[in-house]
C-alpha cells in the first residue's frame, strides 16, 4: 500500500468516527430520555391510590392530592435561563412564585435541584410539584353494558371524561373502571365528548382494539345517537351530506365548509313536546363533531350544546353555513375569549403546558359553558392514566386530544358551600364517606384559597347520547337517559 493510499484509509475511517458521534449523541440522549420517562411519576398502580373520591351534593368529588407535572424542554427553550423561560411561557403564577419553586426544590430539572439561573438543554425533564384539585362530575354509576374476556362496554354518564385531561384525572372513565371494577390497562377503541353520554367500548387486549378500529374504519359499524334539539324537526329522513372542516385543532371547533372533509349524516325525529325534538341521529362517517355541526348547519342545534348552539357564530348561529362574515380567526379569537378557561388552548392532561395553575383571573372567567373534550381519527391506544400512545378512532361526535376540558367550577366566596356542612354518600367501592382528615391544604395553593360554587345538574349534561353500536357479530345498546323521552321537559332539571 502507498503512501498516499494510507493516508487516504486513515482519512476515510476519520471521517467514519467523525460521522459516529452525532450518532452516538443520539442513541444517548434517547436512552436518557427513556431513562427520564420511566423515573416520571404516576406510572404505576401507585396512582390509583393518590387519593380517594366522596360523594357531596349528586357530585363525585376527589379530595386534593400532590401530583407531580412534567414536560421535556422544547427546542426554544434551549440554552435559556429556567427562571426566564417559566416566567414567560407560563402564566400560572408570576416571576416570583417560580423562583420560590426553584429555590425551595418543588420545581426541578431531571429530578434534581437546580439554581434559577440554570440554563435549559436538550432532553431536560421538567418537574412541578403542585397540590392538585380536581374538577366535581356526576355522581351517576357508570353502568358495565358488557364484559367478556377480550371487551369492556360501558354506558358512560355525562360529565365524566374518557381519559385524564387538564383538571380531571381520577374524575375520568378509565380511573374509575380502575378503582372501583379493577378494571386496569384497558385500550380505548373509540371516545365520546364528556357531556355526551352513553356506549363506550374498550379493548381488553391489543388484538381486539385492533381487531375493533379496524371496523370502525372501514364503515363496518353502526351508529345510533340519540339528541335533543331545538325546535321541530321536519318529518321524514333527513341527511346531511355537507364538508366538515377543522377550524381549530387547538381549541377544538368545526364548521361546514367546502373545504372540508366529506361526511354524511341522517337524522329522524322521533317527537315533539312543543319546544324541543328528540331526533335519531346516524353517522355514517367519523369526523370530529359531525353531529352536532350538521345539527348547527340544518338550524337545528342541539339544546344545550355550549359550542355549536351560540350566537359567537353570529345571528344565525351556523345555520346553513351563515357565521356572521367572521373569519376563522376572529370565530376563533372570539370563542377563546366567551370560553376563556384553562384547557381551551390545546392543554391537555398530565403533562406539558398544563404543568401550572391557570391565573386567578383566567379562574374569574369561567362560567360554566363547557366544551367537549376529546377524540380524532387514529388508532386504538391503551387507556391506562398517563398513557402516551396513539389516539383512538372517532365514532363521530368527538373532538381532538388537544382542546378543552375546561372547570366547570365558579369562584364564588359568597355562595361557596362548606363541604363540611353537607351530608356526603359512600362513594366508592372502598365505603368511604367524607371525611375532613383527608381534605389537605397546602399555603402556596391558590385553589385552597377560593371558594367553588358546585356546578348543577344542567351544567353536566349535553343532550347527546351514544345509543346503539352494531358490528360484524357483535351489537351493543343502553338504555335511554330520561330527556331523551319525547313528552320531557327542561324544567324537569329544576
Amino acid at each position: 500500500m502507498t503512501e498516499k493510499e494510507k493516508t487516504k484509509l486513515v482519512s476515510t475511517e476519520k471521517r467514519k468516527a467523525d460521522e459516529s458521534e452525532p450518532v452516538k449523541d443520539l442513541k444517548k440522549a434517547k436512552l436518557e430520555t427513556k431513562a427520564l420517562k420511566a423515573k416520571r411519576p404516576g406510572f404505576t398502580d401507585e396512582r390509583y391510590h393518590e387519593t380517594s373520591y366522596y360523594i357531596e351534593n349528586g357530585l363525585r368529588k376527589v379530595y386534593p392530592y400532590y401530583f407531580t407535572f412534567t414536560t421535556f424542554t422544547k427546542g426554544r427553550w434551549v440554552g435559556e435561563k429556567i427562571l426566564d423561560v417559566f416566567a414567560r411561557e407560563f402564566r400560572a403564577h408570576p416571576a416570583e412564585e417560580y423562583e420560590r419553586c426553584i429555590k425551595a426544590g418543588t420545581l426541578t430539572v431531571n429530578y434534581e435541584k437546580v439554581p434559577t439561573d440554570y440554563r435549559l438543554k436538550h432532553n431536560d425533564l421538567l418537574a412541578n410539584i403542585v397540590h392538585r384539585h380536581e374538577v366535581p362530575v356526576t355522581s351517576q354509576p357508570i353502568t358495565i353494558v358488557h364484559m367478556d374476556d377480550d371487551i369492556v362496554v360501558v354506558n358512560k354518564p355525562a360529565s365524566i371524561p374518557v381519559h385524564p385531561c387538564g383538571r380531571y384525572r381520577h374524575n375520568t372513565v378509565v380511573f374509575i373502571l380502575a378503582k372501583e371494577y379493577n378494571l386496569k390497562n384497558l385500550r380505548t377503541i373509540h371516545r365520546l365528548d364528556r357531556l355526551t353520554s352513553g356506549l363506550l367500548l374498550f379493548g381488553r387486549s391489543p388484538k381486539k382494539a385492533r381487531q375493533m378500529e379496524h371496523q370502525i374504519r372501514n364503515r363496518q359499524v353502526q351508529k345510533e345517537y340519540i339528541c335533543r334539539v331545538e325546535g321541530e324537526f321536519p318529518d321524514g329522513i333527513i341527511e346531511c351530506k355537507e364538508p366538515i372542516e377543522v377550524v381549530s385543532y387547538k381549541i377544538g371547533v368545526c364548521k361546514v365548509s367546502p373545504k372540508g372533509k366529506e361526511c354524511t349524516t341522517t337524522f329522524q325525529k322521533l317527537g315533539f313536546n312543543g319546544n324541543s325534538s328528540v331526533v335519531l341521529c346516524k353517522p355514517l362517517t367519523g369526523r370530529m363533531h359531525q353531529i352536532r355541526v350538521h345539527l348547527q348547519y340544518l338550524g337545528y342545534p342541539v339544546v344545550n350544546d355550549p359550542l355549536y348552539n351560540h350566537d359567537v357564530f353570529g345571528p344565525a348561529k351556523g345555520r346553513g353555513g351563515d357565521i356572521g362574515g367572521k373569519s376563522d380567526e376572529q370565530l376563533v379569537k372570539d370563542l377563546i375569549n366567551i370560553h376563556n378557561a384553562e384547557n381551551w388552548l390545546g392543554i391537555d392532561g398530565d403533562s406539558e403546558l398544563s404543568m401550572f395553575k391557570p391565573m386567578k383571573n383566567d379562574l374569574d372567567d369561567v362560567k360554566g359553558q363547557i366544551l367537549s373534550d376529546d377524540d380524532s381519527e387514529s388508532v386504538s391506544r391503551e387507556a391506562s392514566p398517563c398513557s402516551e400512545s396513539p389516539r383512538p378512532v372517532s365514532l363521530g361526535s368527538e373532538s381532538p386530544h388537544e382542546n378543552m376540558c375546561a372547570s366547570m367550577l365558579v369562584p364564588n366566596a359568597l355562595n361557596a358551600v362548606s363541604s363540611t356542612g353537607i351530608s356526603s354518600t359512600v362513594s366508592t367501592g372502598s365505603g368511604n364517606t367524607f371525611n375532613p382528615d383527608k381534605m389537605t391544604t397546602d399555603k402556596h395553593c391558590y385553589e385552597c384559597k377560593v371558594r367553588y360554587r358546585d356546578p348543577k345538574p344542567q351544567d353536566l349534561v349535553m343532550y347527546l347520547h351514544a345509543w346503539k353500536y352494531k358490528g360484524p357479530g357483535w351489537e351493543y345498546e343502553t338504555e335511554l337517559p330520561e330527556w331523551a323521552r319525547v313528552d320531557w321537559h327542561d324544567n324537569e332539571f329544576e
